[in-house]
Order: structure tokens, then C-alpha cells, then sequence
């Protein structure tokens, strides 16, 4: 998680997720800890409390395991390729990150990480929440979906008829399942 408004896209994955058998290796920024906890009128302090927040909001049947590494620790076990992951995906996504990801700066894990993705040519899937984008934004995004990255924008549709910001967020945490390979239904698939 990067520090971009869109606590409810992160949230309702990693509720889907701790569904689902598997694992997960979990960062989250400070900035998007602060903003999930503007955002959800909480006082979580950490990836631990945003998993506890979302457990206790929620209450999905746990069965995925988390694996919760330090925003600063960039000798991380996922700072190496010589680990192996299927994908990563960071919900949401700030311009920020997208920024220092095109241009291979990796101050931190989450940067670090998504770099290794790129060049293990792993699926790396990017979801930002920003609006408008100004030129440097769309460039940098052009840059990663040309290095092989995935641009999944927060642009929830409609056609399911949402009746909360839940169903907004479980309409993207089924996107983002799908591009990583997985077929998971949280919200009704079109049917003209």
C-alpha cells in the first residue's frame, strides 16, 4: 500500500485475499497508513492494525497467510529476485511511487520490490487514484506499462448498480484478480 487516497481498494483485497489459500507478503507506507486511517476513522498505527481492522470490519474466514515487512527494510527478503512471487500489486498507488518506480529509484521496499518485479519479469499491477493526471503522470505510466507493469486505474464501473463504497472496492479487488490469473467474482459480471 502507497500513501494515495483509496484505503477502500487496498481494504476490500486484502479481504478477499485472506479468503483465499496463499500468501502474502505485506507492505504498507507510513503515508498510506495515515491515510487509511483518515479515511476509515480508525487509529490503526500499522500493516499489522490495518490486517486487524479489516478482520475485526468484516470478519472474512481467514485462511491466507500474511507476511508483514518493513516499509524501510530494503534488504527484505522481496528486495531480491532470487525469491520467487507470482505478482505484486500495489493498491493504491501514488504518483509518487509510480514516479520512483519508472525511474528505478528504490528508497524503500515497496520501490524496491516492484522494481525486482519488473525485472524478473514478474506481473507487477499498479492501481493509482489520481485524478486529473497532468503529463509527467501518463508519461511515467506509459514508461512502466512499456517496462511491462500494469496500469489498473481506481475507475470502479457502474453496471453492477454499487449501493456502497464496498462494492466499489470489491468491483476493482476483482479486477486486480484477474490480472494476476485468478477468477474471483465479488461483484456481478456484465450481462447485456
Amino acid at each position: 500500500m502507497a500513501g494515495a487516497s483509496g484505503s477502500i481498494y487496498a481494504a476490500r483485497f486484502i479481504r478477499a485475499l485472506m479468503e483465499i489459500p496463499g500468501e502474502t507478503w505485506f507492505v504498507s507506507s507510513p503515508a498510506s497508513v495515515r491515510v487509511f486511517r483518515e479515511e476509515f476513522e480508525t487509529d490503526v498505527q500499522s500493516g499489522e492494525d490495518i490486517l486487524k481492522f479489516v478482520t475485526e470490519k468484516w470478519g472474512p474466514k481467514q485462511v491466507h497467510k500474511f507476511h508483514i515487512r518493513k516499509f524501510e527494510d530494503i534488504g527484505a527478503d522481496i528486495a531480491s529476485g532470487s525469491n520467487i512471487w507470482d505478482g505484486m500489486v500495489v493498491v493504491p498507488c501514488s504518483m509518487k511511487t509510480v514516479a520512483a518506480i519508472r525511474t528505478g529509484i528504490t528508497e524503500n521496499l515497496i520501490e524496491r520490490a516492484a522494481d525486482v518485479t519488473l525485472k524478473e519479469r514478474r506481473k507487477l499491477i499498479l492501481v493509482p487514484r489520481e485524478t486529473p493526471y497532468n503529463r509527467i503522470h501518463l508519461e511515467n505510466m506509459l514508461a512502466l506499462h512499456d517496462a511491462g507493469a500494469i496500469i489498473a486505474p481506481a475507475s470502479p464501473g457502474f453496471y453492477q448498480m454499487p449501493k456502497s463504497l464496498e462494492d466499489l472496492g470489491d468491483f476493482m479487488a476483482t479486477r486486480i484478480f484477474r490480472l494476476l490469473g485468478r477468477e474471483i467474482d465479488l461483484y456481478p459480471r456484465w450481462t447485456p
